[in-house]
């Protein structure tokens, strides 16, 4: 049985990048790239299914290396299953869930349940990050080693820095020897400590405690120091102030391994978004000012970010429906990170092809994967409707959050269809 992408753009950056050819897959690898006119082989074409993509845009699944699925423990704010499905709604092929689970994700055990839960299910890629330290209690290095075995891709605490910069060091040198990235939550708790948004003008406004940029930034450039001292690979999660980036492009500049991420969020909004205590706003690190929302977008324009991360973070109401200093951080966002990035090829900051390294092949190189749309690879696909318009309503998520700041909003562009291993796993009704 074959399968036949017919009518799509490719933009494979690398690779195929602006072509209109068919995609030939077989046994869910892609077998071919062929001309749009090409007839197969007779052999072939009795058992033949044609997706009709002409409009499309076809890129390799989207890859998100930062999302909280909250399975095991709490399931009532999102589950593997809810939150898989939400991912290939957005166009996710692969996404890579934080450990801060209950009981976390610090053991083989945990690693395997979350790696079959997801090979049961059948929908996206499900590569886990595990724990740095033992329960995210920054004192003990969890096992690398067993875990990885199991499926585990990275190393986070994710949800709490690592305070200690002795083990930061230590599991640096741990992971440096199995070749895992280490993603560092940069937050200097002792400056963060009971702030609830930007320390700033609107925060001194509102009568809310704010959390000042060195709180990321500090850190960031701790991580980037033992970087350099152990020749360990570091990621930074959710960048989202014009320091950090700063730091971030200085020590690339120097030959540290570091890459780094952002999210939608940092590179659309601003703390005024919190205007109204809204706490779907809410998020840690949180809305910077309009100055650090303008280095976002000039970091991932010079490469300085090399990704565009979600860090969904799925709650219910018990969470946020409360009095802001109480209400919890964080959002989703794996249904409309794609459309919100589109936004940055519309107002011409990134090209098409760019957007895509930050969203797809950029993740896959940190990750190891050879994820180009080319003969013998997984048939992980994303087919983008770039003209398609709609309006974010939280009421049509497949994710159990609907914890967002983005309701209402008018948008364009979003995933038509997502394929894994060449099965359809996501098609958007009409």
């Amino acid at each position: 049985m074959l399968t036949r992408i017919k009518g799509a753009k490719i933009v494979d950056p690398g690779n195929v990048d602006g072509d209109y050819k068919d995609i030939i897959i077989r046994d869910g690898l892609i077998d071919a790239l062929v001309e749009p006119d090409k007839e197969l082989d007779a052999t072939d074409t009795d058992e033949i299914k044609e997706i009709d993509a002409t409009g499309m845009i076809a890129v390799p699944g989207l890859i998100d290396l930062h999302v909280h699925l909250r399975e095991p423990g709490h399931e009532y704010k999102e589950t593997i299953e809810t939150g898989a499905r939400a991912a290939v709604r957005g166009g996710f092929t692969t996404i890579c869930p934080m450990p801060n689970t209950s009981p976390v994700n610090d053991n083989s055990q945990v690693t395997a349940y979350i790696v079959n839960k997801a090979r049961d299910l059948g929908l996206c890629r499900i590569l886990p990050v595990g724990a740095i330290t033992r329960g995210l209690e920054g004192d003990t290095l969890a096992e690398y080693g067993d875990m990885k075995q199991k499926g585990m891709v990275a190393i986070s605490d994710d949800g709490r820095p690592v305070a200690d910069a002795r083990v930061m060091r230590r599991a640096m040198e741990y992971a440096n020897g199995l070749g895992l990235p280490v993603i560092s939550h940069s937050e200097d708790l002792s400056l963060a400590r009971e702030g609830s948004m930007n320390e700033g003008i609107t925060a001194t406004r509102l009568g809310i405690k704010g959390i000042p940029n060195a709180a990321e930034s500090t850190m960031v450039m701790r991580e980037i120091a033992l970087a350099e001292l152990t020749g360990a690979r570091v990621h930074i999660a959710h960048v989202s102030c014009e320091e950090s980036v700063d730091a971030i492009r200085h020590g690339k500049a120097r030959g540290v391994k570091v890459t780094a991420e952002t999210a939608p969020h940092y590179f659309t909004l601003t703390d005024e978004a919190v205007a109204q205590y809204d706490t779907h706003a809410k998020m840690n690190p949180p809305l910077r000012t309009e100055k650090d929302r303008q280095a976002i977008i000039e970091g991932l324009v010079d490469g300085t970010l090399d990704i565009i991360a979600t860090d969904h973070a799925p709650h219910s109401p018990l969470e946020k429906e409360v009095e802001f200093d109480r209400a919890a951080f964080g959002i989703v966002g794996l249904e409309t990170s794609l459309a919100l990035s589109l936004e940055l090829v519309q107002e011409e900051k990134l090209s098409l092809s760019r957007l895509i390294e930050k969203m797809s092949k950029n993740p896959a190189a940190i990750l190891g994967i050879d994820n180009d749309l080319k003969p013998g690879n997984p048939a992980d696909i994303t087919l983008i409707d770039p003209e398609a318009y709609h309006t974010i309503d939280p009421d049509t998520f497949f994710s159990k959050g609907v914890n967002t700041p983005f309701v209402g909003f008018n948008v364009k562009g979003e995933a038509w269809m997502t394929l894994v291993q060449g099965r359809v796993v996501f098609e958007k009704e009409l």
